[in-house]
């Protein structure tokens, strides 16, 4: 396994980031690193929060500090005051690297930590919620999830199309895939993407990663669609992706690749192959090979082929815990999802036991309901949560952006009831002009609950 200041210094390719000068990214690194050697011959690891909004700087800087041994803190420089207190509070940084927005009152100095053996890469969760926590991972885990890919896609080198956030573990991993083979690397912003600034590159030998949201933007435009149908796959993740969404991009040929995982298993631990996609598979495939994916019941014990309960995760790239604390028990992490693996080894995913709605004694997952509106045509984007109520202990509520002015809840109530039981048909709908979702396509339920309960309280007559 290649070691970070090994990639380093094995650099000699001009142009394998495109859009960009690789040439400069390899003189930012460098020149940076022997800063930070400089530092570290003291015996001490200085904590660096990177901010850096500019894509050569964020990732020489990150591949300078993990050759370095440092510990890195990886941020969105548009977090908030509140969101900026919180890390400066939790990390207490030595160095920070970006222009960051606000001035969040620093900590007292402190004594930076002994030079780890290996690079500590602490990567935000959670931030969609108003508590940001950032996963513990090694150079080890992220290369554990580069390998696993490159050998599920039987791949030498990965050329990825990157138009996510490099400080997510969406955006770092295709970074990690391209630079650690050899591979080469376009980053470009989804709305240039959008708005039709496409490279010239050869579509064929690039993968491109996209979150449900941008999937459906790009399909509303018959010349991205066009553009995206070239892709040798099209990795979609970050949330979940309805039914309506997936049937067109197989009507258009598009080679998507659902995954499923995230920043504590660093990306995807299961991922449906485009030709299984394309043949009519819908789940979020086989496992990939650095991991290894248990259905348990409540009791711990293991289930059987199609019976649903918690997924429990055995992987060589899981995250070693929230910094600062690491986990006792680093094999196994049991995520909050709910699902099955079927016949063929494949992972179903039924929803996340936390978003669970249960009214009048039923148990309801708000993804079946959400897809099952989609489906109706009349939505741009929906999320179905639960209200306390007295009587039913919880009412579902439809949280929507209405295609057409003049879409009424009775409208798509109707078109449901021959699709849903009657008590999966949400009792109160609430139409919005956009819904809270971050950068990943993740909704924040908080918001939404808040949203709802304002609305309760003032009906609109």
């Amino acid at each position: 396994m290649q070691q970070p200041l090994d990639c380093l210094n094995n650099l000699t390719q001009d142009d394998w980031l495109i859009g960009y000068n690789s040439h400069q990214f390899n003189q930012i690194a460098q020149e940076f690193y022997l800063e930070l050697t400089h530092l570290s011959a003291c015996g001490t690891s200085p904590k660096i929060i990177i901010a850096e909004r500019e894509p050569v700087r964020f990732l020489a800087s990150f591949i300078a500090a993990c050759a370095a041994n440092c510990q890195v803190f990886l941020c969105n420089p548009d977090w908030g005051t509140q969101e900026w207190q919180q890390v400066f509070d939790l990390v207490q940084p030595d160095i920070i690297l970006g222009k960051l927005p606000h001035s969040p009152t620093l900590p007292l100095p402190h004594s930076p930590l002994p030079t780890p053996h290996s690079p500590l890469i602490m990567i935000p969760t959670g931030g969609s919620s108003g508590q940001i926590k950032f996963a513990i991972h090694t150079w080890e885990t992220l290369i554990a999830s580069v390998q696993g890919f490159t050998q599920y896609f039987q791949l030498k080198q990965v050329n990825s199309f990157c138009i996510l956030p490099l400080y997510h573990v969406s955006g770092l991993m295709q970074f990690m895939r391209s630079f650690t083979t050899a591979g080469k690397l376009v980053i470009q912003p989804f709305k240039a993407v959008e708005s039709g600034q496409t490279l010239n590159i050869k579509q064929p030998d690039f993968f491109i990663s996209l979150v449900p949201t941008q999937l459906q933007r790009l399909l509303q435009n018959p010349e991205l669609t066009e553009w995206l149908s070239q892709f040798h796959t099209v990795l979609l993740g970050g949330a979940p992706a309805w039914n309506e969404l997936l049937e067109k991009a197989r009507f258009h040929s598009i080679r998507l690749a659902p995954t499923y995982g995230m920043t504590e298993t660093a990306s995807q631990i299961a991922t449906l192959k485009p030709d299984d996609f394309l043949s009519g598979k819908i789940s979020s495939g086989q496992i990939l090979p650095h991991a290894k994916v248990t259905i348990r019941n409540q009791q711990g014990e293991i289930l059987k082929s199609n019976q649903i309960g918690n997924i429990n995760i055995h992987a060589q790239s899981l995250a070693l815990g929230y910094y600062p604390i690491t986990r006792e028990n680093q094999d196994i992490f049991q995520v909050d999802d709910l699902g099955f693996l079927d016949d063929q080894g494949h992972l179903n995913i039924v929803g996340r036991n936390s978003d669970k709605i249960i009214t009048g004694g039923e148990n309801i997952y708000p993804a079946e309901i959400e897809s099952a509106i989609q489906a109706t045509q009349m939505v741009g984007d929906i999320c179905v949560i639960g209200i306390p109520d007295k009587h039913w202990g919880q009412v579902l509520t439809a949280i929507y952006i209405p295609k057409e002015s003049d879409t009424s809840a009775l409208k798509i109530q109707t078109l449901l009831k021959d699709k849903l039981s009657k008590f999966k048909i949400p009792k109160y709908w609430i139409p919005q002009q956009n819904l809270p979702r971050n950068s990943q396509g993740k909704i924040n339920r908080q918001q939404l609950q808040q949203i709802a309960t304002e609305f309760l309280e003032n009906p609109i007559t």
